[in-house]
């Protein structure tokens, strides 16, 4: 039998599948370590004063317990003391930090023994998320890059740091006026702020330059945040106490959580799982070599008992020690659908129905050598998720702005044509009987990430542009207006990259995972200088709030699409119900031109509240009343409302 056969059997999962907590716990009463190893031979543990200490205070070896399970206690309080481990397999003894570890010293490398509740700051006890609103608007943003920015106002000492994220008052270069930062997500008005990688992961040196920029897609400890983002990345402590610090301002500022994690491959297949039991975590193919279905050199092996245990633990310990709000999965496409709907109904049963986000990419960089008979979360086994679990709708992506893989390639706003029934399945969330999905509480609408474009360097580049220009054509900006007014008219989640709203630009460059702080950061600055279209995005986040044919999720909301039709050449509409409680608007009228030049459309009988148009979102606020007939003004949105 093969060592994959082997880790693949059912005999093997009912000998040492294991669900105790794992890892080590400090307290008043002591210390404990638990490893799960079941093909070792011998297990040491080795303590430390300091994370890069070379002097071994002490050699322990676990003992041995049914379930693959290793075990130490002592009545002695460790607190603050580093360790590794010595696990020897087939003779072979290889030095591991622990991969269950909830703190470690610089880069990860050792692990840390740390009483959790002396890293809670003031009031953690009482921090609570908001309530749950209304809609689902979700800004995605990098530690990092958000406050680098010297404009961010926010202190040199705090950029690009957790501590960052727990300042409420920052402004364009200190001046008192414009917000940035916290203050100005609080005034945009979106409900969720999605968190890139900010567990420990490998690609900066967290003692190095400042200045090092990576993505994180890189995990190394998975349940330990990020080094480089505390203002000390020696002592274990002050990493988590700073990102419950920012968890806590952030939800004090009326924001929920989403926590980036990604569970489809490691920074490198020489693992602490690798170290500890090795091959067990990870895809083979038939020859032996890893599966690389990530494209980054190793697929985790989510089928797996103990692999689906060790991320079902990640994800709750998240949502319980952090008070995450939500999970974004990397490459969801590589993990299984019964581990999903696994921690779905764990969070739901531990935190209430939907108290919980999780959404994820329904896709893979490759396909993967996963146990034969797994049914994996890509697009085409969406049905067989859990109704909330939401996934990425890259088709309305791509027929909005155009698709990803051709800089020239169009889509309704830039040239490419406007086809009022694809705007249709748009707008329901390509939910339905006919659709990918049963209902729109499945689908996230995007128009960029971080991945690819930004949707104004998309645009600029269709258009011909140099994306390096800080030039703002007055074309392009009608065509990003009509972009967000698209995607804020789609049923189910909406989801933007932050700064798309002041056209966020990255000079061009695609895939900026490793580009320099100069590519990446916020610029503050432009986000003043285009506060005309931030605006435009605030006012479809105010609006969206009030209208309940749009923010349906249920699998009836494709019903509530009343008429589809091309009321002239170049225009698509769309009649709503809209009907719902506290609203004075019964249906929607949604109007978009892609035009060069004016048009008139006719409207359907009665009088209607005009609620936006191309160049205002905030009509709403004192709308003026037509009938008969409209004027669109030249690539721009008309949302009319009857009450």
């Amino acid at each position: 039998m093969s060592e994959k056969q082997r880790f693949d059997s059912p005999e093997f999962q009912e000998k040492y599948h294991c669900e105790i907590p794992l890892g080590s716990f400090c307290s008043g009463r002591g210390t404990e370590f638990r490893l799960w190893a079941p093909t070792a031979q011998e297990v040491a543990l080795r303590l430390y004063s300091t994370d890069g200490s070379d002097t071994c205070l002490r050699q322990i070896f676990l003992s041995r317990e049914p379930r693959g399970l290793w075990r130490y206690v002592t009545g002695e309080i460790w607190d603050g003391l580093y360790y590794d481990y010595l696990v020897t397999v087939d003779g072979v003894t290889r030095t591991t930090a622990d991969p269950y570890a909830r703190a470690c010293g610089l880069n990860g490398a050792r692990s840390m023994v740390l009483d959790l509740e002396r890293t809670d700051p003031e009031g953690w006890a009482g921090d609570k998320a908001p309530p749950l609103p209304p809609e689902t608007v979700i800004c995605e943003m990098h530690v990092k890059d958000f406050s680098w920015d010297p404009a961010s106002g926010v202190p040199e000492a705090y950029r690009g740091k957790f501590k960052a994220l727990c300042l409420e008052d920052t402004t364009l270069r200190g001046e008192g006026e414009n917000p940035t930062c916290l203050a100005y997500l609080r005034r945009l008005g979106v409900t969720h702020i999605q968190l890139m990688p900010v567990y420990d992961y490998g690609s900066v040196d967290e003692g190095g330059d400042p200045a090092q920029f990576n993505w994180g897609y890189d995990p190394v400890n998975y349940n330990v945040p990020e080094g480089s983002y505390a203002t000390d990345p020696h002592r274990g402590e002050v990493r988590v106490r700073e990102l419950k610090q920012a968890v806590q301002a952030l939800h004090k500022n009326g924001l929920r959580v989403i926590m980036d994690v990604v569970y489809n491959h490691t920074y490198r297949p020489d693992s602490w799982l690798w170290r500890t039991v090795p091959g067990y975590y990870y895809r083979q193919n038939e020859d032996g070599t890893p599966s690389n279905g990530s494209g980054c050199g190793n697929d985790l092996a989510t089928e797996r008992s103990m692999c689906g245990q060790y991320i079902l633990d990640s994800v709750l310990y998240w949502a319980e020690e952090y008070h995450i709000d939500g999970f974004r999965f990397d490459l969801m496409g590589l993990l299984d659908v019964p581990l999903l709907n696994r921690i779905r109904r764990e969070l739901d049963r531990r935190w209430g129905p939907g108290e919980k986000l999780m959404l994820g990419e329904p896709w893979s960089a490759a396909g993967t050598a996963a146990r034969p008979g797994t049914v994996l979360a890509h697009k085409g086994n969406l049905s067989q998720l859990d109704s909330r679990i939401a996934a990425f709708n890259d088709t309305t992506r791509d027929a909005v702005k155009g698709g990803q893989w051709n800089a020239q390639d169009r889509g309704f706003v830039n040239g490419g044509g406007l086809d009022a029934g694809r705007l249709a399945g748009c707008i329901r969330g390509w939910a339905g009987p006919e659709g990918p999905v049963s209902a729109p509480s499945q689908t996230v609408n995007y128009l960029s990430c971080h991945d690819d474009w930004t949707l104004w360097d998309k645009l600029v580049c269709a258009a011909g542009g140099d994306p390096a220009s800080p030039a703002c054509p007055p074309e392009l900006l009608r065509q990003n207006r009509l972009a967000a007014a698209m995607l804020f008219s789609c049923q189910g989640m909406l989801f933007f990259l932050s700064g798309e709203e002041f056209a966020r630009t990255k000079q061009g460059v695609k895939n900026t995972y490793r580009s320099p702080l100069s590519i990446n950061r916020m610029d503050w600055t432009r986000a003043w200088e285009n506060r005309d279209l931030a605006d435009y995005y605030r006012g479809l986040i105010a609006l969206r709030k009030r209208l309940p044919g749009l923010r349906d999720k249920t699998p009836h909301a494709a019903e509530r699409i009343l008429s589809v039709g091309a009321p002239g050449e170049g225009c698509a509409a769309l009649l709503i119900d809209n009907a719902g409680p506290d609203c004075p608007w019964k249906r929607l009228y949604l109007v978009f031109s892609v035009r060069q030049d004016a048009a008139v459309v006719p409207l359907p009988d009665g009088e209607w509240d005009t609620l936006a148009d191309g160049e205002c979102s905030f009509l709403w606020q004192e709308p003026r009343t037509l009938s008969g007939a409209a004027a669109l003004a030249p690539v721009s949105a008309l949302i009319l409302g009857q009450r």
